[in-house]
Formats: C-alpha cells, structure tokens, sequence
C-alpha cells in the first residue's frame, strides 16, 4: 500500500511538470523568444514540493489543503496569460480536422518510405515523432490555447484525484469532493472561452486582464479541500458563542456559499454585467450565463438565510428549555463529561434498587 501511495504520488507531480512543460513550450514557440524557457524553472518549487512531502508525510496529503495543486497552478497559470494575451492572428479554417487528418497521413506515408529498407525499428519510431512533432506544430494557436485549458482543467480533477489522500478526508468526502471540481471546472471553463472569445474583448487589453485575474482568483478554490470537512470546535468556551457555533455546524455549506459568492459565480457576474452593461457588448450566450450567475447567487443567499434561521430557531428553542446549545462537533471533553455523568447516574440505578424494594430473606427459608 505505501508503494502505491509514493507511485500516485510521483506520477501525478510527474503529469503536473510535463504539462506545465508544454505550455512553456508552446510560449516559448508562439513569442519566438528562448528566454521564456526560464519559466520552466517554476517547476523547482514542484520537485521541492514533491521531496518534502515523500520525507515528512510519506507522500500523503495535507488537511485542507494540497501545496502539489496550488505550485501546478503557479507553474501552468503564468503561459496561460502570456498566449491568451498574446493571442496569435494565425487562420483556423472551417474544418481544421480534416485538413489536419489528411497532410498527416500524407506526412507518415511519407516516413515510412524513407524508412523503407531498414532492417531496425528505431529509426522507424524516431522518423515517426518527429512527424508528429511537426505536425503539433502546426495546428493553429487558438486550438493550442483551448486544449492547453481543458487538458488543465482536467489535470486538475484527475490529479486531485490520483494524489495520496491524508487522514483528516474520507474517501466519501474525496468523491464529493471531485464531483464539485468537475462541475467547478466546467462554468470557469466557459467563462474563460465564452468572454475572451468576444471580438470586442480582444481589441481592449484592460478587459483581457481583468478577465484573467478573475480566471485566475476563480482556480484559487482547487488546493483547499474546506468544501467537505467541518472546521471544529477548539474549545467549549468558544463553542457557545454563537458565531463560532454556527461556523461548527455549518462550516462547509459555509464554505460552498463563500465560494460562489466571492470566488465564482459573484466575480462572473460583475465581469459580464460590466461587458453588457458599460461596454454595450451583448449576444445570446453571454446574456443566458449572466442570468445564471444571477440565480445561482439569488440561490445561495438564500441558502444562507436558511441556515441563519434554522440555527437561530435552535438556539432560541434550546434556550427556553433551559438547555445548553450543544453543537453536533462540540469539544470530545464537554462531550465525555456529559456521558460519563450519565453513565454514573444509570450504574447508580442498576446497583442500588429502590427503597420499596428490599432484598429480605423469603419466608421459606
């Protein structure tokens, strides 16, 4: 098992490096310039990640957070600016698949005639890559840039779900956990393809860096696992403080409503509210998904309302009864005292029979 652990480990920073790699790549190739090769020394910060964590945790996770996922978006995020500010005028035609099909077919027939009448196979692969090297190169930059964000997108998924979980998280947890990723991904996805794909976008770059700072705070969600696990109680003192009570009961439905408020959903609805509303930019797609935006935030403000209520009706019943608001994840002293005391009250009853009932000899004997 710990073999796996360290093997799901390293392949998965392994998967990270070589896809940050490409995308220094593909830099590098568009601005024609080597210097942007140096970005690739971001991926140090990766492998000290990756020898730490082998040392000092066997190359398991952390709570509530994944230093692996957060480096990778240090490494990945800055080419990904760079091509979408650069944004190359190279045409895409219609049915770029077809084009690409058919000179690559030609392209290996081609090496295979070459390499006619050598006995060994190496050459034969060899001859293989560089045409398919070759034939990367040329596919338009615009398609680079949009595999480069989905194979990102879902490297991110995939990864989070191939590293070595920690103790504190379940695999339930996990499992929810990725379900939220994949849907996550997904709406930032289309924000960032739907609003950069804008002609009048393009031509102002102050919107284009807008976008993708927002793009980027909107990723900052991926290395913090706060969305399935339930922050605590630290002691009974600050339990019953009814801020620190609500966030113990409610600290991940907290967490998901602080995201979407403040990270996702909030920020995407400025933005396109800004290009409608300022900018006068509207078409149909824009118009739907800032309608969506708004019901989603409508939806979980009004979540919130709920748990406010709810929590408030707990609290104000408790208290009439006279009893002490008790959080489900109180403290396991205050928990332990209150069930010991109980157990000592029912171990008196059992041992000690009522008064009614003394134990005289019967008149047989």
């Amino acid at each position: 098992m710990e073999l796996m652990v360290l093997l799901n480990a390293l392949v998965t920073r392994l998967l990270f490096v070589l896809h940050s790699l490409i995308g220094v790549w593909r830099v590098t190739a568009v601005k024609k310039e080597p210097k942007y090769w140096l970005l690739a020394l971001l991926n140090l910060l990766l492998c000290l990640e990756t020898g730490l964590t082998l040392k000092f945790k066997q190359g398991r996770g952390y709570k509530w957070f994944s230093p692996a996922i957060f480096l990778y978006l240090i490494c990945i995020v800055p080419s990904l600016w760079l091509l979408e500010i650069h944004h190359g005028t190279q045409y895409c035609g219609n049915e770029p698949g077809a084009v690409q099909v058919n000179v690559s077919n030609q392209d290996f027939n081609q090496s295979r005639e070459s390499s006619h009448g050598i006995e060994g196979t190496d050459h034969h692969i060899i001859q293989t890559a560089k045409v398919f090297v070759n034939q990367l190169s040329t596919i338009c930059e615009t398609v680079w840039t949009l595999a480069l964000h989905q194979t990102f997108l879902l490297l991110l998924v995939v990864g989070r779900w191939l590293l070595p979980i920690g103790v504190e998280i379940t695999r339930d947890q996990l499992s929810q956990l990725l379900l939220m990723f994949v849907g996550t991904a997904a709406d930032i996805l289309e924000f960032a393809s739907e609003t950069l794909d804008i002609e009048d976008v393009r031509k102002n770059y102050a919107l284009i860096n807008a976008i993708l700072a927002v793009w980027t705070w909107s990723m900052l969600q991926f290395p913090l696992d706060l969305a399935v696990q339930h922050i605590g109680c630290k002691s009974s003192a600050s339990a019953r403080r009814i801020p620190s009570l609500l966030l113990c009961r409610y600290s991940a439905e907290l967490w998901n409503i602080g995201v979407s408020l403040f990270i996702q959903d909030g920020p995407f609805f400025i933005v396109r509210s800004i290009l409608m509303g300022h900018f006068r930019i509207f078409n149909q797609m824009l118009v739907f998904f800032t309608a969506k935006n708004i019901l989603v935030v409508t939806l979980q403000l009004y979540r919130l309302a709920v748990i406010t209520l709810d929590f408030r009706a707990t609290v104000l019943q408790k208290s009439r009864k006279g009893e002490v608001c008790c959080c489900p994840c109180e403290p396991y002293e205050a928990r332990a005292h209150a069930t010991g005391h109980q157990e000592n009250e029912m171990k008196e009853f059992v041992t000690f029979p009522p008064k009614g009932e003394s134990q005289a000899p019967s008149e047989d004997h």
